[in-house]
């Protein structure tokens, strides 16, 4: 049914840290189970499409293995190819259009990290991954750190420490837009008339409280609203 996992079985990976990328392949996927959530969290185990994409990431490497001077292997562009692989092997069983969709965008993506891992990103570009993820970022979260099989624990560990950086600028982006979203909606002739308050230290102590709660935008609703 899956002849692209078999097709793994003795094809080293780039790094020479596994026997093979099957065996990469099913720890990615016991330790994508691993981070499922309970019911009320943002992925209940068990979910299909977070194990479906960590058993076929590397469905791509087979067709993408170079041998590079000094003996080393790579596997560029193996995500791309392997989305496509996934697909058409999906399509083939006949699952349905939005599993095929979320399965392939997973395995599309799974190596975009690493670029954070390597350079600074720029907000643009962090923005752009949440994008591109779009409502499979928080599968895609659980994907990326299951790829991390290293036995070398300090490799591991930065690669770890890197994504909890990157995970906390996505929520400090997120913070900030929405914040942006209240901010038009504020200014100091406003809150002193909606608060009847003079000018003073009140009026900017009173604009950082209104912000924070979110409770900016209802205010000026209802100033708009009021028939004065």
């Amino acid at each position: 049914m899956l002849p692209e996992i078999p097709a793994l079985k003795r094809l080293d990976d780039e790094h020479n840290r596994h026997k093979d990328v099957y065996q990469h392949s099913l720890q990615v996927l016991e330790q994508a189970a691993e981070l499922e959530t309970d019911p009320d969290g943002p992925v209940p185990g068990p979910d299909f499409v977070l194990r479906f994409a960590a058993l076929m990431h590397d469905v791509g490497k087979p067709k993408t293995r170079r041998f590079e001077a000094g003996g080393a292997v790579s596997f560029r562009h193996h995500d791309v190819v392997g989305a496509k692989l996934t697909r058409k092997r999906m399509q083939a069983l006949r699952f349905d259009k939005e599993s095929i969709k979320a399965v392939t965008r997973l395995v599309e993506l799974h190596m975009r990290f690493y670029g954070y891992g390597e350079q600074e990103w720029t907000d643009s570009a962090v923005r752009r991954y949440v994008t591109d993820a779009e409502d499979q970022l928080e599968r895609l979260h659980r994907l990326t750190r299951s790829d991390v099989t290293t036995r070398n624990r300090k490799k591991a560990n930065r690669l770890a420490h890197a994504y909890d950086d990157l995970e906390q600028r996505i929520a400090e982006l997120r913070e900030r837009e929405e914040l942006s979203k209240i901010r038009p909606h504020l200014d100091g002739e406003q809150i002193m008339e909606l608060l009847e308050i003079p000018p003073g230290p009140a009026v900017g102590k009173a604009y950082r409280f209104l912000l924070t709660t979110g409770w900016s935008t209802a205010l000026w609703s209802t100033r708009r609203q009021s028939p004065s």
